[in-house]
């Protein structure tokens, strides 16, 4: 019996509760008490919001951004309250790439490896001016932006950025995680 079997069984049919308008309140007694314990949702805003709350970056810092970088998880600063506590070593256990830096040519090879060890779903920051368009650095060594090998979620802005705006390019990447998301 499938999904769709259960879904048109005719006593479905004649729920009382399957007619009713979505957004509907329903008290479920006259105990108050169990009307303010009792939570309606989504199974996608419920993964969603798993998924915003619990993101674990890897370390991926290639140049002076990565002392900001370094900064955020710092108390002052304290990426915990996001959920990030943990900077991952192994790609295979992260699902954010903060790419930290300049990235030159024979570093891009590695990059694209370690984002493709990344499990399913993952997302990426360019932090900083060199990691989102080669900044200062127009040359031949060095990429002119992190997303000529890697998609980019977020860009965070700056020469080194603070970590006032990597704490803001998350949130922004929380949002997105939050809008975007249908995973049923």
């Amino acid at each position: 019996m499938g999904l769709s079997d259960r879904l048109t069984r005719p006593e479905m049919k004649d729920d009382p509760l399957a007619q009713l308008p979505r957004g509907t309140v329903i008290h479920l007694g006259e105990d108050e008490s169990l009307n303010d314990s009792v939570l309606l949702t989504t199974v996608n805003k419920v993964v969603s919001w798993a998924r915003r709350s619990s993101i674990w970056p890897v370390t991926f810092g290639l140049a002076c951004c990565a002392i900001e970088m370094m900064a955020t998880a710092s108390s002052r600063y304290d990426i915990s309250r996001f959920g990030m506590e943990l900077f991952r070593a192994s790609p295979r256990q992260s699902d954010l790439m903060i790419v930290s830096g300049r990235v030159s040519r024979k570093m891009a090879p590695v990059l694209r490896r370690v984002y493709d060890q990344m499990p399913e779903p993952k997302w990426v920051i360019a932090m900083g001016a060199c990691a989102s368009c080669g900044g200062m650095f127009n040359n031949y060594a060095i990429l002119q932006g992190v997303d000529e090998i890697v998609p980019v979620d977020v860009y965070v802005p700056g020469c080194p950025p603070r970590p006032e705006a990597l704490l803001y390019g998350i949130i922004k990447l929380q949002e997105k995680i939050d809008k975007g998301a249908k995973w049923i």
